[in-house]
């Protein structure tokens, strides 16, 4: 008899990346030497100590990779003016990438599928709009459940493991950073 779930964790094993603190990618417990556009559809893990200068580091040794968004070579140029090391800002506990499924006018209106960046400290979330990117760079950065939420009467919020594709990750980023990173000249004090 098949054991379907063994199947299935198999397939997923084979089709599954760990990005390492230090931008390199690991896929079937190799490095990865190449540019690596095939594996965009693999789920990820992170590396303990993972940061938001990891994520940069990578889009550094895989180059195409900060091709698949407008907002990257920016930001990339915005990193490579930062500090090596002390960009943490001393404001948040670490920086968490999620994805929200929203439905609005529920049963036949809209549902929206999205990711954030967000900062926690203390487990309480917030926006990290008003921080300069040296303020994030080493923060740890994890990755977030799925949050499902409903509009009716009420607010309904569910959370789900789930799990992240390469692609959603660099393109996730790279629209919030997008977003929530502002210039120095405009950032608030605190």
């Amino acid at each position: 008899m098949l054991d379907i779930h063994y199947f299935s964790e198999k397939i997923t094993a084979m089709n599954a990346v760990t990005l390492k603190k230090n931008g390199s990618i690991v896929y079937n417990g190799n490095t990865v030497k190449s540019d690596a556009i095939n594996l965009l559809s693999a789920q990820i893990t992170l590396e303990d100590r993972y940061t938001l200068r990891s994520f940069f580091e990578m889009l550094d040794k895989y180059t195409l990779f900060a091709k698949l968004n407008a907002f990257l070579p920016m930001y990339t140029e915005q990193y490579r003016t930062c500090p090596e090391n002390g960009c943490d800002g001393g404001m948040l506990d670490y920086l968490e990438f999620s994805k929200t499924v929203e439905m609005i006018g529920v049963p036949d209106k809209r549902l929206e599928i999205y990711s954030s960046l967000i900062g926690l400290h203390a487990s309480e979330a917030s926006e990290i709009k008003s921080m300069q990117l040296a303020h994030l760079l080493d923060l740890p950065l994890k990755l977030g459940r799925l949050k499902h939420i409903v509009f009716g009467d009420r607010v309904d919020i569910f959370e789900f493991d789930t799990v992240y594709t390469l692609f959603e990750f660099i393109d996730g980023i790279a629209w919030e950073l997008s977003f929530h990173v502002t210039p120095e000249q405009c950032e608030l004090r605190r």
